[in-house]
């Protein structure tokens, strides 16, 4: 077996490159809406890999274009926000537009948080929180915060369907640079884990192992990967990547 040179993947994450179904249409619609949100702040929540990130991006330079004079829309990550973080958007009056990404994870400064939350609702800023859960469910210590980030408008980006599915499938390729035909998608869809980030992981091994086998990628070599997977997760369950 060859052993790939793995080279750096740049996924396209333009609006035009934004999948949109059923799935994702309400998250999609919110975005668009900007600025007349029906609050400051908005959550989109949703399990790894199904886009918060790219749609963040979407926003970002949605923003730019109907509000040139903002400048770039920041994007953070929650653990980035510090009081040192805070006094400096406050300070900068073309900082009233801000991502943060991740905020269910547990190691934020909740009392800048917390302040930050306070100076963009009085101030007249917004805030875009993407998340894998909804706030009700953030670990938080300080319940003021808890509850003003519960009154936020959350919106989820559910499970993906055989339509967005079939999609991402064929994004995923194309961002590798590389064409799949009808059938392989159809036999991906059909027979793999409904999840956006077991998608992600199947694509990037489909890809490898099509160049360490010096094979096309057809049904039968996808279907001699999924069968080397499953035989890795009965085998040695404590070490297979694919058991999420």
């Amino acid at each position: 077996m060859q052993i790939p040179i793995q080279f750096e993947n740049r996924p396209a994450l333009d609006l035009e490159d934004y999948i949109v179904t059923k799935c994702n249409i309400e998250a999609v619609s919110m975005i668009d809406s900007w600025p007349d949100w029906p609050f400051f702040a908005i959550c989109i929540y949703g399990d790894e890999g199904c886009g918060k990130t790219h749609l963040a991006n979407v926003f970002s330079n949605l923003v730019l274009s109907k509000e040139p004079g903002l400048g770039k829309v920041l994007i953070y990550q929650a653990s980035e926000i510090t009081k040192e973080k805070v006094e400096y958007l406050v300070l900068d009056d073309k900082k009233k537009c801000i991502i943060i990404e991740n905020a269910d994870l547990a190691n934020f400064d909740e009392d800048a948080m917390f302040h930050l939350y306070n100076n963009f609702r009085s101030d007249g800023g917004f805030i875009l929180f993407t998340a894998k859960t909804a706030p009700s469910r953030w670990r938080l210590r300080l319940p003021d915060l808890k509850s003003r980030l519960n009154i936020m408008p959350m919106i989820e980006i559910k499970e993906p369907d055989d339509e967005l599915l079939s999609m991402l499938i064929v994004k995923l390729f194309i961002d590798r640079q590389v064409q799949i035909t009808p059938d392989v998608i159809s036999y991906l869809v059909k027979n793999i884990e409904r999840s956006f980030k077991y998608v992600r992981k199947i694509v990037e091994e489909i890809d490898k192992y099509s160049l360490a086998k010096k094979r096309a990628i057809t049904v039968p070599l996808v279907r001699d990967l999924i069968a080397e997977i499953e035989q890795e997760k009965l085998t040695s369950p404590a070490q297979s990547e694919f058991l999420f």
